[in-house]
């Protein structure tokens, strides 16, 4: 693809994004136009509206067989997207609608994989924890995806790193191994250091203290939170997430007074 869509996406703000993609779309060749309209059903996504998400690949569907094997996979990609992704609620992730999103997340990976498109296949393995949720089922997928991300060359690959050593860490994590988590956690860090991602980095920061937290060792997870507090203010980026782990650290240190404080953070953050 001649157009860079990491320079395009803001994924907090979906609907910046839309229109960035529309504005390319204008001077983009057939293929990467294509391409741009699945990233446009993806921002639909985004905003839980899949009904509309779908619309949008539909109206691209019947250039399907005609398209780059990029294209297609991305199509594949996103429409699997529409019927089971983090944005679902547990509701929406029916059995039905997973059943529908393993068909095109694995016609995603396999057209992917003759293509050597290896962050792309990545990108669809990872997605099948949506598909089957039970902990040791999600294990399974995302060593899978960092088996194939370990053995490949290629920087897209490489670029999924810190997050799939990250959600190796949660599945251990809501399996209730937090040693093991902590450690898989250490790892998706020093990924993200040596990419040079602060954001995701203070995230990986935060991933372990929570982990510490359910492990009891309170006061190393509130050093961690608070300095999280302090480097996020510093970005002019208030972290409701870290607001509720104080909360939660402070009311399991005893000082109400303390979690109430944060407690109303929380709420200003979110805008409640």
């Amino acid at each position: 693809m001649t157009v860079d869509l990491s320079t395009l996406w803001d994924y907090a703000h979906p609907a910046v994004s839309e229109e960035r993609f529309r504005a390319a779309i204008v001077r983009a060749v057939p293929d990467d136009a294509f391409i741009l309209q699945t990233q446009i059903a993806r921002t639909w996504g985004l905003r839980r509206d899949f009904v509309k998400a779908r619309e949008v690949l539909a109206e691209i569907e019947p250039r399907l067989d005609s398209v780059s094997p990029e294209a297609r996979t991305r199509w594949l990609l996103e429409a699997g997207r529409t019927w089971a992704s983090p944005a679902h609620t547990q509701d929406q992730r029916s059995p039905d609608n997973r059943e529908k999103a393993r068909g095109l997340y694995m016609r995603a990976f396999e057209t992917a994989k003759q293509a050597k498109l290896d962050g792309l296949a990545i990108d669809a393995l990872h997605m099948m924890v949506m598909v089957d949720e039970a902990p040791d089922q999600q294990l399974e997928w995302n060593m899978k995806a960092i088996a194939y991300m370990e053995a490949s060359t290629q920087a897209d690959a490489k670029k999924w790193e810190g997050s799939l050593y990250n959600n190796v860490g949660y599945a251990h994590h809501i399996a209730g191994r937090d040693d093991e988590a902590i450690d898989w956690y250490r790892k998706s860090l020093a990924a993200y250091e040596r990419q040079g991602r602060p954001t995701n980095v203070r995230i990986a920061h935060w991933m372990i203290a929570n982990a510490m937290r359910t492990q009891g060792k309170l006061q190393e997870a509130l050093a961690i939170q608070q300095r999280l507090e302090r480097e996020w203010d510093e970005a002019g980026e208030p972290d409701p997430y870290v607001y509720e782990e104080l909360e939660a650290l402070y009311r399991a240190l005893g000082n109400d007074q303390q979690a109430q404080h944060y407690a109303a953070k929380r709420r200003a953050a979110q805008g409640g």
